[in-house]
């Protein structure tokens, strides 16, 4: 699991990014334990691996 650190993003943004699809969300909301979808201050956020069976959306 890696961790990067953000703000004034959203957890779907950063699972587009890191995961290559927003769909994955939830994941680094479990991960992080976190009860807010947007994160406005300078967080340090755990991103799960990716999922080799999860479906990817490619970025544009």
């Amino acid at each position: 699991m890696k961790t990067v650190t953000v703000s004034g993003t959203s957890v779907s943004r950063i699972a587009a990014k890191e995961l290559g699809d927003a769909r994955q969300w939830a994941r680094i909301m479990e991960a992080n334990g976190f009860f807010d979808a947007v994160i406005r201050a300078p967080t340090n956020v755990k991103v799960p691996e990716r999922d080799a069976n999860a479906p990817t959306v490619p970025s544009t």
